[in-house]
Protein backbone atom coordinates (compact mmCIF):
# COMPACT_ATOMS: atom_id res chain seq x y z
CA UNK A 1 0.00 0.00 0.00
CA UNK A 2 2.82 2.36 0.87
CA UNK A 3 4.52 1.77 -2.49
CA UNK A 4 1.26 2.60 -4.32
CA UNK A 5 0.90 5.80 -2.29
CA UNK A 6 4.53 6.66 -2.98
CA UNK A 7 3.99 6.27 -6.73
CA UNK A 8 1.24 8.91 -6.74
CA UNK A 9 2.88 11.17 -4.17
CA UNK A 10 6.49 12.01 -5.01
CA UNK A 11 6.80 14.03 -1.78
CA UNK A 12 6.09 10.96 0.35
CA UNK A 13 9.26 11.46 2.43
CA UNK A 14 8.39 15.09 3.25
CA UNK A 15 4.83 14.06 4.10
CA UNK A 16 6.12 11.31 6.41
CA UNK A 17 8.31 13.75 8.33
CA UNK A 18 5.43 16.22 8.59
CA UNK A 19 3.42 13.40 10.15
CA UNK A 20 6.32 12.76 12.51
CA UNK A 21 6.19 16.37 13.63
CA UNK A 22 2.50 15.98 14.41
CA UNK A 23 3.13 12.86 16.49
CA UNK A 24 5.94 14.68 18.32
CA UNK A 25 3.32 17.22 19.45
CA UNK A 26 1.35 14.41 21.05
CA UNK A 27 4.55 12.95 22.56
CA UNK A 28 5.28 16.32 24.16
CA UNK A 29 1.75 16.57 25.51
CA UNK A 30 1.62 13.12 27.10
CA UNK A 31 5.19 13.52 28.34
CA UNK A 32 4.20 16.64 30.26
CA UNK A 33 1.22 14.85 31.81
CA UNK A 34 3.40 11.88 32.77
CA UNK A 35 5.91 14.08 34.56
CA UNK A 36 3.14 16.01 36.30
CA UNK A 37 1.67 12.74 37.57
CA UNK A 38 5.11 11.77 38.88
CA UNK A 39 5.53 15.16 40.58
CA UNK A 40 2.11 14.80 42.25
CA UNK A 41 3.00 11.29 43.37
CA UNK A 42 6.05 12.71 45.14
CA UNK A 43 3.94 15.39 46.80
CA UNK A 44 1.24 13.01 48.01
CA UNK A 45 3.85 10.42 48.93
CA UNK A 46 5.40 12.92 51.34
CA UNK A 47 2.02 13.79 52.77
CA UNK A 48 1.03 10.14 53.20
CA UNK A 49 4.32 8.98 54.74
CA UNK A 50 5.50 12.00 56.71
CA UNK A 51 2.51 14.31 56.91
CA UNK A 52 3.94 17.18 54.85
CA UNK A 53 4.27 17.84 51.15
CA UNK A 54 6.59 20.26 49.44
CA UNK A 55 10.28 20.88 50.07
CA UNK A 56 12.10 17.82 51.37
CA UNK A 57 14.66 20.03 53.08
CA UNK A 58 11.94 21.87 55.00
CA UNK A 59 10.44 18.50 55.90
CA UNK A 60 13.81 17.18 57.09
CA UNK A 61 14.39 20.27 59.22
CA UNK A 62 11.03 19.71 60.93
CA UNK A 63 11.78 16.10 61.87
CA UNK A 64 13.55 14.83 64.96
CA UNK A 65 17.20 13.88 64.18
CA UNK A 66 16.36 10.27 65.00
CA UNK A 67 13.67 10.20 62.34
CA UNK A 68 16.02 11.87 59.86
CA UNK A 69 18.39 8.96 60.48
CA UNK A 70 15.72 6.27 60.19
CA UNK A 71 13.54 7.41 57.29
CA UNK A 72 16.17 7.27 54.48
CA UNK A 73 17.36 3.84 55.64
CA UNK A 74 13.82 2.37 55.66
CA UNK A 75 13.06 4.07 52.34
CA UNK A 76 16.18 2.60 50.78
CA UNK A 77 15.22 -0.87 51.99
CA UNK A 78 11.70 -0.59 50.52
CA UNK A 79 13.07 0.85 47.25
CA UNK A 80 15.47 -2.11 47.01
CA UNK A 81 12.65 -4.60 47.57
CA UNK A 82 10.73 -2.98 44.73
CA UNK A 83 13.76 -3.32 42.44
CA UNK A 84 14.03 -7.00 43.34
CA UNK A 85 10.38 -7.43 42.42
CA UNK A 86 10.91 -5.57 39.14
CA UNK A 87 13.77 -7.94 38.31
CA UNK A 88 11.24 -10.77 37.93
CA UNK A 89 9.94 -9.18 34.74
CA UNK A 90 12.10 -9.82 31.73
CA UNK A 91 11.87 -8.26 28.28
CA UNK A 92 14.36 -9.91 25.96
CA UNK A 93 13.76 -7.65 22.95
CA UNK A 94 13.43 -4.33 24.78
CA UNK A 95 15.89 -1.88 26.26
CA UNK A 96 14.68 -0.72 29.67
CA UNK A 97 16.60 2.57 29.54
CA UNK A 98 15.31 5.27 27.18
CA UNK A 99 18.86 6.13 26.06
CA UNK A 100 19.53 2.57 24.95
CA UNK A 101 16.08 2.29 23.38
CA UNK A 102 16.72 5.43 21.33
CA UNK A 103 20.17 4.49 20.08
CA UNK A 104 20.85 0.75 20.26
CA UNK A 105 17.39 -0.73 20.64
CA UNK A 106 14.23 -0.76 18.58
CA UNK A 107 12.48 1.96 20.60
CA UNK A 108 10.41 -0.47 22.64
CA UNK A 109 10.57 0.27 26.38
CA UNK A 110 9.13 -2.43 28.68
CA UNK A 111 6.17 -1.17 30.70
CA UNK A 112 6.38 -3.31 33.90
CA UNK A 113 10.08 -2.64 34.48
CA UNK A 114 9.75 1.09 33.89
CA UNK A 115 6.72 1.51 36.15
CA UNK A 116 8.31 -0.61 38.88
CA UNK A 117 11.60 1.29 38.74
CA UNK A 118 9.71 4.60 38.78
CA UNK A 119 7.85 3.49 41.90
CA UNK A 120 11.18 2.59 43.50
CA UNK A 121 12.44 6.06 42.58
CA UNK A 122 9.42 7.66 44.23
CA UNK A 123 10.18 5.79 47.47
CA UNK A 124 13.87 6.76 47.36
CA UNK A 125 13.09 10.43 46.75
CA UNK A 126 10.26 10.90 49.29
CA UNK A 127 12.37 9.19 51.98
CA UNK A 128 15.19 11.72 51.52
CA UNK A 129 17.49 10.04 49.02
CA UNK A 130 20.05 12.48 47.60
CA UNK A 131 19.11 11.95 43.98
CA UNK A 132 17.35 13.84 41.21
CA UNK A 133 13.75 13.23 40.28
CA UNK A 134 14.43 14.05 36.63
CA UNK A 135 15.66 10.52 35.88
CA UNK A 136 12.30 8.86 36.49
CA UNK A 137 10.42 11.80 34.93
CA UNK A 138 12.30 11.47 31.66
CA UNK A 139 11.98 7.69 31.70
CA UNK A 140 8.20 7.84 32.18
CA UNK A 141 7.77 10.42 29.41
CA UNK A 142 9.88 8.26 27.08
CA UNK A 143 7.81 5.21 28.02
CA UNK A 144 4.59 7.00 27.08
CA UNK A 145 6.09 7.96 23.71
CA UNK A 146 7.24 4.37 23.16
CA UNK A 147 3.77 3.00 23.91
CA UNK A 148 2.25 5.56 21.54
CA UNK A 149 4.66 4.62 18.77
CA UNK A 150 4.03 0.90 19.23
CA UNK A 151 0.28 1.48 19.09
CA UNK A 152 0.78 3.37 15.83
CA UNK A 153 2.97 0.49 14.52
CA UNK A 154 5.82 2.84 13.72
CA UNK A 155 8.98 1.41 12.12
CA UNK A 156 11.98 1.12 14.40
CA UNK A 157 13.73 4.31 13.24
CA UNK A 158 10.62 6.46 13.77
CA UNK A 159 9.88 4.76 17.09
CA UNK A 160 13.38 5.52 18.36
CA UNK A 161 12.94 9.16 17.37
CA UNK A 162 9.56 9.35 19.09
CA UNK A 163 11.14 7.96 22.28
CA UNK A 164 13.75 10.73 22.05
CA UNK A 165 10.89 13.24 21.70
CA UNK A 166 9.32 11.88 24.88
CA UNK A 167 12.64 12.13 26.72
CA UNK A 168 13.04 15.77 25.70
CA UNK A 169 9.48 16.46 26.88
CA UNK A 170 10.18 14.91 30.28
CA UNK A 171 13.40 16.87 30.78
CA UNK A 172 11.69 20.10 29.71
CA UNK A 173 8.91 19.52 32.20
CA UNK A 174 11.50 18.97 34.95
CA UNK A 175 13.67 22.04 34.29
CA UNK A 176 11.61 24.52 32.27
CA UNK A 177 14.35 24.55 29.63
CA UNK A 178 13.01 23.36 26.24
CA UNK A 179 16.03 24.28 24.13
CA UNK A 180 18.53 22.80 26.58
CA UNK A 181 16.41 19.65 26.79
CA UNK A 182 16.41 19.41 23.01
CA UNK A 183 20.18 19.60 22.84
CA UNK A 184 20.55 17.24 25.81
CA UNK A 185 18.77 14.53 23.85
CA UNK A 186 20.61 15.45 20.66
CA UNK A 187 24.10 15.68 22.24
CA UNK A 188 23.96 12.89 24.81
CA UNK A 189 21.28 10.44 23.70
CA UNK A 190 21.41 10.55 19.90
CA UNK A 191 24.91 11.97 19.50
CA UNK A 192 23.74 14.01 16.50
CA UNK A 193 22.30 17.48 15.86
CA UNK A 194 20.89 16.61 12.43
CA UNK A 195 17.79 18.67 11.62
CA UNK A 196 15.74 15.58 10.71
CA UNK A 197 15.90 14.47 14.34
CA UNK A 198 16.29 17.89 16.00
CA UNK A 199 13.03 19.25 14.56
CA UNK A 200 10.59 16.73 16.12
CA UNK A 201 12.52 16.73 19.41
CA UNK A 202 12.33 20.52 19.64
CA UNK A 203 8.60 20.50 18.87
CA UNK A 204 7.99 17.95 21.64
CA UNK A 205 10.03 20.01 24.12
CA UNK A 206 8.19 23.26 23.34
CA UNK A 207 4.79 21.57 23.61
CA UNK A 208 5.76 20.02 26.94
CA UNK A 209 6.95 23.37 28.27
CA UNK A 210 3.72 25.12 27.25
CA UNK A 211 1.65 22.34 28.78
CA UNK A 212 3.51 22.41 32.12
CA UNK A 213 3.08 26.17 32.38
CA UNK A 214 -0.69 25.68 32.06
CA UNK A 215 -0.87 23.40 35.11
CA UNK A 216 -2.11 25.16 38.28
CA UNK A 217 0.59 25.99 40.80
CA UNK A 218 3.46 25.36 38.38
CA UNK A 219 6.69 27.26 38.97
CA UNK A 220 10.23 26.74 37.66
CA UNK A 221 12.50 24.71 39.97
CA UNK A 222 15.13 27.46 40.18
CA UNK A 223 14.57 31.15 40.83
CA UNK A 224 17.70 32.79 39.45
CA UNK A 225 18.58 36.40 40.41
CA UNK A 226 19.43 38.93 37.71
CA UNK A 227 22.94 38.43 36.39
CA UNK A 228 25.24 41.47 36.67
CA UNK A 229 27.24 43.02 33.84
CA UNK A 230 30.72 41.48 33.58
CA UNK A 231 33.84 43.51 32.83
CA UNK A 232 36.35 42.20 30.30
CA UNK A 233 39.15 41.14 32.66
CA UNK A 234 36.73 39.33 34.96
CA UNK A 235 36.14 36.80 32.19
CA UNK A 236 39.54 35.38 33.08
CA UNK A 237 38.22 34.61 36.56
CA UNK A 238 35.25 32.78 35.08
CA UNK A 239 37.66 30.83 32.89
CA UNK A 240 39.58 29.87 36.03
CA UNK A 241 36.29 28.82 37.62
CA UNK A 242 35.72 26.58 34.59
CA UNK A 243 39.09 24.91 35.18
CA UNK A 244 38.24 24.33 38.85
CA UNK A 245 34.77 23.02 37.98
CA UNK A 246 36.23 20.70 35.33
CA UNK A 247 38.67 19.19 37.83
CA UNK A 248 35.96 18.94 40.49
CA UNK A 249 33.53 17.23 38.08
CA UNK A 250 36.24 14.73 37.13
CA UNK A 251 36.84 13.92 40.80
CA UNK A 252 33.09 13.66 41.35
CA UNK A 253 32.62 11.17 38.51
CA UNK A 254 35.50 9.01 39.71
CA UNK A 255 34.15 9.07 43.24
CA UNK A 256 30.73 8.08 41.95
CA UNK A 257 32.21 5.11 40.11
CA UNK A 258 34.19 3.99 43.16
CA UNK A 259 31.07 4.29 45.29
CA UNK A 260 29.19 1.99 42.90
CA UNK A 261 32.02 -0.54 42.99
CA UNK A 262 32.21 -0.39 46.78
CA UNK A 263 28.50 -1.04 47.30
CA UNK A 264 28.38 -3.76 44.62
CA UNK A 265 31.25 -5.57 46.35
CA UNK A 266 29.35 -5.82 49.62
CA UNK A 267 28.14 -9.41 50.30
CA UNK A 268 24.54 -8.31 50.94
CA UNK A 269 21.36 -8.24 48.88
CA UNK A 270 20.18 -5.24 46.86
CA UNK A 271 17.58 -4.07 49.43
CA UNK A 272 20.19 -4.11 52.19
CA UNK A 273 22.61 -2.15 49.99
CA UNK A 274 20.01 0.53 49.37
CA UNK A 275 19.11 0.51 53.06
CA UNK A 276 22.78 1.00 53.95
CA UNK A 277 23.01 3.87 51.47
CA UNK A 278 19.94 5.44 53.07
CA UNK A 279 21.55 5.05 56.48
CA UNK A 280 24.56 7.04 55.31
CA UNK A 281 22.19 9.77 54.08
CA UNK A 282 20.45 9.70 57.46
CA UNK A 283 23.75 10.09 59.29
CA UNK A 284 24.66 13.08 57.13
CA UNK A 285 21.21 14.62 57.63
CA UNK A 286 21.53 14.26 61.42
CA UNK A 287 23.80 17.33 61.23
CA UNK A 288 22.79 18.76 57.86
CA UNK A 289 19.14 18.17 56.89
CA UNK A 290 19.87 20.07 53.65
CA UNK A 291 21.27 16.85 52.11
CA UNK A 292 17.76 15.45 51.68
CA UNK A 293 16.31 15.46 48.17
CA UNK A 294 17.68 16.92 44.97
CA UNK A 295 18.75 20.29 46.38
CA UNK A 296 16.39 22.67 44.55
CA UNK A 297 15.50 24.68 47.65
CA UNK A 298 19.09 24.83 48.94
CA UNK A 299 20.37 26.20 45.63
CA UNK A 300 17.64 28.84 45.59
CA UNK A 301 18.53 29.88 49.15
CA UNK A 302 22.25 30.01 48.39
CA UNK A 303 21.74 32.20 45.32
CA UNK A 304 19.60 34.71 47.24
CA UNK A 305 21.46 34.70 50.57
CA UNK A 306 24.96 35.56 51.73
CA UNK A 307 26.15 32.28 53.25
CA UNK A 308 29.64 31.91 54.70
CA UNK A 309 32.23 29.98 52.73
CA UNK A 310 32.60 27.47 55.59
CA UNK A 311 28.88 26.69 55.53
CA UNK A 312 28.96 26.28 51.74
CA UNK A 313 31.90 23.86 51.95
CA UNK A 314 30.22 21.81 54.69
CA UNK A 315 27.02 21.58 52.65
CA UNK A 316 29.04 20.62 49.57
CA UNK A 317 30.93 17.85 51.39
CA UNK A 318 27.86 16.41 53.12
CA UNK A 319 25.80 16.50 49.91
CA UNK A 320 28.55 14.71 47.98
CA UNK A 321 28.67 12.01 50.67
CA UNK A 322 24.88 11.59 50.58
CA UNK A 323 24.84 11.46 46.77
CA UNK A 324 27.64 8.89 46.63
CA UNK A 325 25.72 6.73 49.12
CA UNK A 326 22.38 7.04 47.34
CA UNK A 327 23.57 6.56 43.76
CA UNK A 328 26.32 4.09 44.62
CA UNK A 329 23.93 1.80 46.49
CA UNK A 330 21.79 1.48 43.35
CA UNK A 331 18.87 3.87 43.90
CA UNK A 332 16.93 4.84 40.78
CA UNK A 333 17.12 8.51 39.89
CA UNK A 334 19.18 11.19 38.22
CA UNK A 335 22.49 12.85 39.08
CA UNK A 336 21.69 15.86 36.89
CA UNK A 337 20.20 17.98 39.67
CA UNK A 338 22.86 17.12 42.28
CA UNK A 339 25.46 18.21 39.71
CA UNK A 340 23.80 21.64 39.57
CA UNK A 341 23.90 21.73 43.39
CA UNK A 342 27.62 20.98 43.49
CA UNK A 343 28.36 23.56 40.81
CA UNK A 344 26.43 26.24 42.67
CA UNK A 345 28.17 25.61 46.00
CA UNK A 346 31.59 25.43 44.34
CA UNK A 347 30.97 28.64 42.37
CA UNK A 348 29.75 30.51 45.45
CA UNK A 349 32.88 29.54 47.40
CA UNK A 350 35.05 30.56 44.45
CA UNK A 351 33.17 33.86 44.15
CA UNK A 352 33.65 34.67 47.83
CA UNK A 353 37.36 33.96 47.52
CA UNK A 354 37.66 36.20 44.46
CA UNK A 355 35.67 38.97 46.13
CA UNK A 356 37.90 38.83 49.21
CA UNK A 357 41.05 39.25 47.08
CA UNK A 358 39.72 41.69 44.44
CA UNK A 359 36.63 43.39 45.90
CA UNK A 360 36.63 46.12 43.24
CA UNK A 361 36.93 43.69 40.33
CA UNK A 362 34.73 40.73 41.27
CA UNK A 363 30.96 40.46 40.90
CA UNK A 364 28.70 39.14 43.64
CA UNK A 365 29.33 35.48 44.59
CA UNK A 366 25.95 34.39 43.24
CA UNK A 367 27.17 35.22 39.71
CA UNK A 368 29.95 32.68 40.13
CA UNK A 369 27.42 30.27 41.60
CA UNK A 370 25.28 30.51 38.45
CA UNK A 371 28.25 29.96 36.12
CA UNK A 372 29.51 27.21 38.41
CA UNK A 373 26.23 25.34 37.91
CA UNK A 374 26.70 25.33 34.15
CA UNK A 375 30.42 24.59 34.27
CA UNK A 376 30.09 21.61 36.62
CA UNK A 377 27.21 20.28 34.52
CA UNK A 378 29.25 20.65 31.32
CA UNK A 379 32.20 18.78 32.82
CA UNK A 380 30.17 15.94 34.30
CA UNK A 381 27.88 15.39 31.29
CA UNK A 382 30.42 16.19 28.55
CA UNK A 383 27.66 18.25 26.89
CA UNK A 384 28.76 21.91 27.04
CA UNK A 385 26.20 23.21 24.55
CA UNK A 386 23.37 21.77 26.59
CA UNK A 387 24.78 23.25 29.82
CA UNK A 388 25.15 26.71 28.29
CA UNK A 389 21.59 26.70 26.95
CA UNK A 390 20.13 25.41 30.21
CA UNK A 391 21.63 28.16 32.38
CA UNK A 392 20.76 30.77 29.76
CA UNK A 393 17.13 29.63 29.80
CA UNK A 394 17.13 29.73 33.60
CA UNK A 395 18.43 33.31 33.72
CA UNK A 396 17.01 34.66 30.45
CA UNK A 397 19.88 37.15 30.56
CA UNK A 398 22.30 37.91 27.77
CA UNK A 399 24.81 39.13 30.38
CA UNK A 400 25.40 35.54 31.51
CA UNK A 401 26.34 34.21 28.09
CA UNK A 402 30.01 35.23 27.81
CA UNK A 403 31.12 34.06 31.28
CA UNK A 404 28.93 30.98 30.95
CA UNK A 405 30.41 30.02 27.60
CA UNK A 406 33.95 30.51 28.87
CA UNK A 407 33.32 28.53 32.07
CA UNK A 408 31.47 25.64 30.40
CA UNK A 409 33.97 25.21 27.58
CA UNK A 410 36.94 25.27 29.97
CA UNK A 411 35.25 22.76 32.28
CA UNK A 412 34.45 20.48 29.35
CA UNK A 413 38.00 20.34 28.06
CA UNK A 414 39.56 20.01 31.51
CA UNK A 415 37.25 17.12 32.42
CA UNK A 416 37.86 15.55 29.01
CA UNK A 417 41.63 15.86 29.47
CA UNK A 418 41.32 14.24 32.90
CA UNK A 419 39.71 11.24 31.17
CA UNK A 420 36.87 11.25 33.69
CA UNK A 421 34.19 10.20 31.19
CA UNK A 422 30.59 11.20 31.75
CA UNK A 423 27.79 10.53 34.20
CA UNK A 424 25.94 8.79 31.35
CA UNK A 425 27.10 5.35 30.19
CA UNK A 426 25.99 5.98 26.64
CA UNK A 427 28.29 9.00 26.44
CA UNK A 428 31.15 6.86 27.69
CA UNK A 429 30.48 4.31 24.97
CA UNK A 430 30.23 7.03 22.34
CA UNK A 431 33.50 8.59 23.50
CA UNK A 432 35.16 5.17 23.41
CA UNK A 433 33.87 4.63 19.87
CA UNK A 434 35.20 8.06 18.87
CA UNK A 435 38.62 7.24 20.29
CA UNK A 436 38.59 3.91 18.48
CA UNK A 437 37.73 5.62 15.19
CA UNK A 438 40.59 8.07 15.68
CA UNK A 439 42.95 5.17 16.31
CA UNK A 440 41.74 3.35 13.22
CA UNK A 441 42.16 6.48 11.08
CA UNK A 442 45.79 6.62 12.14
CA UNK A 443 46.42 3.02 11.13
CA UNK A 444 48.86 2.21 8.34
CA UNK A 445 49.30 -0.85 6.17
CA UNK A 446 51.89 -2.04 8.69
CA UNK A 447 49.08 -2.69 11.24
CA UNK A 448 47.30 -5.14 8.92
CA UNK A 449 50.24 -7.23 7.67
CA UNK A 450 49.95 -11.01 7.79
CA UNK A 451 52.69 -13.56 6.95
CA UNK A 452 53.15 -14.30 3.26
CA UNK A 453 53.02 -18.07 2.67
CA UNK A 454 53.03 -18.27 -1.12
CA UNK A 455 56.59 -17.00 -1.61
CA UNK A 456 59.16 -18.57 -3.95
CA UNK A 457 62.74 -17.85 -4.94
CA UNK A 458 63.85 -16.86 -8.43
CA UNK A 459 65.14 -20.38 -9.09
CA UNK A 460 62.03 -22.21 -7.84
CA UNK A 461 61.14 -25.05 -10.25
CA UNK A 462 57.81 -25.83 -11.91
CA UNK A 463 56.90 -28.65 -9.53
CA UNK A 464 57.35 -26.59 -6.34
CA UNK A 465 55.33 -23.72 -7.76
CA UNK A 466 52.56 -26.07 -8.91
CA UNK A 467 52.37 -27.64 -5.44
CA UNK A 468 51.99 -24.18 -3.82
CA UNK A 469 49.16 -23.29 -6.20
CA UNK A 470 47.49 -26.60 -5.40
CA UNK A 471 47.80 -26.09 -1.64
CA UNK A 472 46.55 -22.48 -1.52
CA UNK A 473 43.60 -20.82 -3.33
CA UNK A 474 45.69 -18.00 -4.81
CA UNK A 475 46.29 -16.67 -8.30
CA UNK A 476 49.82 -15.36 -7.74
CA UNK A 477 53.08 -16.47 -6.13
CA UNK A 478 55.40 -13.77 -4.81
CA UNK A 479 59.00 -13.98 -6.02
CA UNK A 480 61.97 -12.78 -3.95
CA UNK A 481 65.71 -12.89 -4.54
CA UNK A 482 68.35 -14.30 -2.22
CA UNK A 483 68.18 -11.15 -0.05
CA UNK A 484 64.38 -11.30 0.32
CA UNK A 485 63.76 -8.38 -2.03
CA UNK A 486 60.48 -8.47 -3.92
CA UNK A 487 60.96 -9.14 -7.66
CA UNK A 488 57.42 -9.67 -8.95
CA UNK A 489 54.82 -12.44 -9.18
CA UNK A 490 54.23 -15.72 -10.96
CA UNK A 491 50.62 -15.76 -12.28
CA UNK A 492 48.73 -19.04 -12.11
CA UNK A 493 47.51 -18.65 -15.69
CA UNK A 494 51.11 -18.38 -16.96
CA UNK A 495 52.16 -21.55 -15.17
CA UNK A 496 49.06 -23.39 -16.40
CA UNK A 497 49.63 -22.28 -20.02
CA UNK A 498 53.22 -23.52 -19.91
CA UNK A 499 52.31 -26.89 -18.42
CA UNK A 500 51.43 -28.36 -21.85
CA UNK A 501 54.66 -27.20 -23.48
CA UNK A 502 57.61 -29.45 -24.09
CA UNK A 503 60.28 -28.97 -21.44
CA UNK A 504 58.09 -26.87 -19.14
CA UNK A 505 59.33 -28.79 -16.13
CA UNK A 506 62.74 -27.16 -16.61
CA UNK A 507 61.28 -23.65 -16.29
CA UNK A 508 62.12 -21.55 -13.18
CA UNK A 509 60.16 -18.81 -11.43
CA UNK A 510 62.31 -16.19 -13.15
CA UNK A 511 60.94 -17.40 -16.50
CA UNK A 512 57.35 -16.48 -15.51
CA UNK A 513 58.14 -13.25 -13.65
CA UNK A 514 55.47 -10.55 -14.05
CA UNK A 515 55.17 -6.98 -12.74
CA UNK A 516 51.38 -6.77 -13.02
CA UNK A 517 50.95 -6.58 -9.21
CA UNK A 518 51.94 -3.30 -7.58
CA UNK A 519 52.88 -4.01 -3.96
CA UNK A 520 51.84 -1.91 -0.98
CA UNK A 521 54.45 -0.13 1.11
CA UNK A 522 54.82 -0.41 4.86
CA UNK A 523 54.02 3.27 5.58
CA UNK A 524 51.06 3.53 3.20
CA UNK A 525 47.76 4.83 4.60
CA UNK A 526 44.56 2.81 4.48
CA UNK A 527 42.95 5.05 1.83
CA UNK A 528 45.90 4.62 -0.54
CA UNK A 529 45.89 0.87 0.11
CA UNK A 530 42.19 0.70 -0.67
CA UNK A 531 42.74 2.49 -4.00
CA UNK A 532 45.50 0.01 -4.84
CA UNK A 533 43.10 -2.86 -4.12
CA UNK A 534 40.56 -1.29 -6.47
CA UNK A 535 43.19 -1.46 -9.22
CA UNK A 536 44.08 -5.05 -8.39
CA UNK A 537 40.58 -6.58 -7.87
CA UNK A 538 42.12 -9.35 -5.77
CA UNK A 539 41.88 -10.61 -2.19
CA UNK A 540 45.48 -9.90 -1.11
CA UNK A 541 48.45 -7.74 -2.01
CA UNK A 542 52.14 -8.03 -1.04
CA UNK A 543 53.70 -5.46 1.28
CA UNK A 544 57.30 -4.25 0.92
CA UNK A 545 59.39 -2.08 3.21
CA UNK A 546 59.59 0.78 0.71
CA UNK A 547 59.98 1.41 -3.02
CA UNK A 548 63.71 1.91 -2.57
CA UNK A 549 64.08 -1.13 -0.29
CA UNK A 550 61.45 -3.64 -1.52
CA UNK A 551 62.00 -6.19 1.22
CA UNK A 552 58.89 -8.43 1.32
CA UNK A 553 57.21 -8.08 4.74
CA UNK A 554 54.02 -10.06 4.16
CA UNK A 555 50.56 -9.56 2.70
CA UNK A 556 47.43 -7.53 3.47
CA UNK A 557 44.00 -9.01 2.84
CA UNK A 558 41.17 -6.93 1.40
CA UNK A 559 38.77 -8.42 3.98
CA UNK A 560 40.90 -7.04 6.85
CA UNK A 561 40.92 -3.62 5.22
CA UNK A 562 37.14 -3.65 4.75
CA UNK A 563 36.60 -4.72 8.37
CA UNK A 564 38.63 -1.71 9.50
CA UNK A 565 36.47 0.60 7.38
CA UNK A 566 33.33 -1.05 8.80
CA UNK A 567 34.52 -0.35 12.34
CA UNK A 568 35.13 3.28 11.37
CA UNK A 569 31.45 3.63 10.43
CA UNK A 570 30.09 2.40 13.77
Amino acid sequence: MRHIFQRFHPNWTSLAWLTMLLWSVLAGLIGAFATEIFRLSLYWGDRALLGQGGSLVALARSLHPGLRLLVPAVGGLVAGLLLLWVGRFKAESSKSDYMEASTMGDGRIPVPQTLGRSLSSVVSIVSGGSIGREGAMVQLAALCASVLGQWLRMPADRLRLLVACGAAAGLTAAYNAPFASTFFVAEIVLGSIALDSLGPIMVAAVVANSTMRAFPGYQPPYVIPGFPAIQGLELLLFALLGVVAGLASALFLRGLERSRKLFSSLPVSLPLRLGLGGLVVGLASWFWPEVWGNGYSVVNEALHSQWSWSLLLLLLASKILATFATVGSGAVGGVFTPALFFGCMLGEVFGQGVQAMWPQMASAPFAYGIVGMGAFLAGSTQAPLMAILMLFEMTLSYQVMLPLMVGCVMAYFVARAANAGSMYDITLRRLAQSDERQRLRRQLVHDLIEPAITVVALDANHASMASLFAAHPVKYLYVVDANGLYQGVVPLRALSAAAAEQGSLRHKAADFLSQEIRPLTNDMGLDAAFRRFMEHQGERLPVVQSVAQPHLLGVVKKSALLQTYARLSI
